[in-house]
């Protein structure tokens, strides 16, 4: 015991000096354990450095000569304590380990997780996707039959898998454009219904978001959910006493489902980078932004704060604001949390079950399907953000005519440009004018560098041929066909366009259930001529070129004195071009990445020569009987030779140029 204690203190009185000078050396700092394991290999080496040095016998030297051979034990241990500090970051980076206490607070989620995933995996190979997890298979390739078989499979394994794979599944459904059609139609048949949590576990929650038990904040509760989802359940309930008291329904997130969802995302994760890595299909379908993707907007949904900010939004919005027949739920702000949302309830019944209550009521089917056509356009061209999953059950037709906006969790957003080019797109459609559509398509999607811009236009001329004319039905074939132009000519669909897209397939499904003779074409053309014209007004166009000219003003005059003084130095043989190289932060890491590699490659070869010159000098100071000091120098600058080679082979390997596709 007492020789354990000495070595141990030995190796931190050494480690106090060998981890300031290691670190000076070398230029960076390493962990403690790296420091300690360093220095422990250090003094382990230096008896027998020492003894080599020294010889057999017994030393007969002056003092200045014992002082020279100490310091030259001392660096020569601390040189192999240095070596390990290399090649351990060479091998194991520092960072690339989780720390003691992260292992110990992290052990049962990752056991969790792992237990998960193999589940996961275990429910995916059950229902026969093994092949298309492993790149054997290729989604979109089967004949008719097998494409069924593959819709069905997926989705029994999404809805056994549970909550969040359910919802990938129903985000899955709205993307034709990377998933084969009839995949997409199988999966929306997905449906998000659970079975309620005991009205305790939601009571615990709402005390413990509001700071008070629900029975004193609302004067009624009814315990009984009006609804239950698998992200939350939806009760209702009256702010005050009395027969005139606010009516109010309460959404409030289920216990424990934020963890849940938080470890199937990291399980989503860890599939779509399995699938980028074994298929070329899931690299062309681009799964690792897909599960990033669908990652944030889950994320999202479970923030009902989030969603209380959609409310406001899309209620500021001109096409609901200044419209009398739409209506967005009132948000109580001082009774919503992340986990509770309170909000105005709205009387009224389901637009996708009021076609009957339409006929009753006397009211004009066509005009209500247009204040919905009509709103969602101008949420999209106009106001920049827009109800993304406009299905029946998410509108109500209220008792006095209107329709009221349900669920806001799922909101698209636009940018300024994007809108822009939509709106010409929509002018476009409304002139039959293909080149202007191609033109406004290509500034919506991502464009590859290369591209058929003739072929495009005929594609899409060919597309407003088919889809566009007045008194053609549109439906989901026609999204379809814009899928497959867009996919065969390789462009990207950002996000939020793909959102639009989604949004307009499903409000059509919306609208055709109150109205099915509804003309969509016609109503895009007359909301094209109502309001995406107004900016041809004479009106528009005059403040729009005085903003312009406000904005050119500056340069215009600054513009003669510039072409003054270049023609100067021209005439004076004074003029010259300063081009900044490597100004993009892309090529100064391409750049200093090669140099990298050419360093480690010198470095590399230095080591291995000097090896060689080491190994063959013969003689030298034994360090142990059969070897000498000399050698074992070389045998460490020959291992650190390897390893450095190695290192550049591996990044070699690992360009992106020099991968299999």
């Amino acid at each position: 015991m007492g020789v354990v204690v000495g070595a141990l203190f030995s190796i931190a009185v050494f480690a106090v000096i060998f981890v300031p000078v290691a670190q000076r050396l070398l230029g960076v700092r390493f962990g403690l354990v790296r420091m300690g394991l360093g220095a422990a290999l250090t003094l382990a080496v230096f008896s027998p450095i020492a003894n080599a040095l020294v010889g057999s016998g017994e030393f007969t030297g002056s003092n200045a000569v014992a002082v020279a051979l100490l310091g030259l034990t001392t660096l020569c241990a601390m040189l192999t304590g240095l070596v390990f500090l290399v090649l351990s970051e060479a091998l194991v980076p520092t960072g690339s380990l989780p720390r003691a206490r992260d292992l110990r607070r992290d052990l049962g989620g990752r056991i969790a997780r792992t237990g998960r995933y193999l589940q996961i995996m275990r429910i995916a190979l059950k229902h026969g996707l093994g092949p298309y997890l492993r790149g054997r298979r290729r989604p979109g390739r089967e004949n008719a039959a097998g494409q069924a078989d593959l819709a069905r499979s997926l989705r029994l394994a999404l809805d056994e898998a549970g909550v969040t794979f359910v919802k990938l599944g129903q985000v899955l459904s709205t993307r034709s454009d990377v998933i084969p059609a009839a995949v997409a139609a199988e999966l929306s048949h997905l449906q998000d219904q659970v079975s309620p949590v005991p009205w305790p576990q939601i009571e615990r929650v709402l005390t413990e978001e509001l700071g008070a038990p629900p029975h004193q904040l609302y004067a009624e509760f009814d315990q009984k959910p009006l609804a239950a989802a698998s992200i939350a359940q939806v009760y209702t309930a009256r702010l005050s006493a009395g027969a005139n008291a606010e009516a109010v329904v309460v959404k409030v997130q289920r216990p424990g489902i934020a963890g849940l969802v938080e470890r199937d995302l990291d399980i989503v994760r860890r599939l779509a980078r399995l699938l980028d890595r074994n298929t070329d299909w899931g690299r062309a379908m681009g799964v690792r932004a897909l599960a990033d993707g669908f990652a944030d907007a889950m994320r999202e949904e479970l923030d009902f704060t989030v969603e209380a900010g959609n409310m406001t939004a899309v209620a500021a919005g001109r096409s609901v604001a200044g419209s009398k027949d739409l209506v967005v739920p009132r948000l109580y702000p001082d009774r919503s949390t992340r986990r509770v949302l309170t909000m105005q309830r709205l009387d009224g019944i389901g637009l996708g079950n009021a076609q009957q209550a339409i006929a009753d009521r006397g009211l004009d089917p066509v005009r209500l399907g247009r204040t919905l056509f009509d709103c969602l356009l101008g949420q999209v061209a106009i106001d920049g953000v827009f109800h993304a999953d406009p299905h029946p059950g998410n509108f109500l037709l209220l008792t006095d005519g209107r329709i009221g906006m349900l669920d806001l969790g799922s909101v698209g957003r636009l940018d300024p440009a994007t809108r822009e080019a939509l709106q010409r797109f929509l002018l476009a459609i409304d002139h039959g004018d293909p080149v202007s559509a191609t033109d406004a398509l290509l500034e919506i999607v991502y464009r590859p560098d290369v591209i058929d811009e003739r072929g495009l236009e005929r594609a899409v001329g060919q597309f407003m041929t088919k889809h566009l004319t007045a008194g053609v039905a549109l439906g989901p074939a026609m999204f379809n066909d814009l899928f497959k132009i867009i996919t065969s000519h390789d462009l990207g669909v950002p996000p939020e366009v793909a959102a639009v897209f989604r949004a307009l397939a499903t409000v059509e499904g919306t609208i055709s259930r109150i109205s099915p003779g509804f003309d969509l074409v016609e109503a895009s053309r007359e909301f094209a001529g109502a309001h995406v014209t107004d900016r041809l007004a004479p009106d528009a166009l005059r403040r729009t070129a005085t903003e312009e000219l406000a904005t050119l003003l500056p340069m215009l005059r600054r513009l003669p004195r510039r072409i003054d003084r270049i023609a100067a130095a021209a005439e004076s043989g004074r003029l010259g071009v300063n081009v900044r190289l490597l100004a993009d932060e892309r090529d100064r890491r391409h750049f200093t990445g090669l140099l990298h590699q050419a360093l480690l490659a010198i470095i590399g070869a230095t080591a291995g020569i000097m090896a060689v010159l080491l190994l063959g000098t013969p003689g030298g100071p034994k360090f142990t009987d059969s070897i000498s000091l000399f050698q074992f120098f070389g045998y460490n600058l020959l291992v650190i030779c390897a390893v450095l080679v190695l290192r550049v082979l591996v990044l070699i390997f690992r360009l992106p140029g020099n991968r299999s596709s």
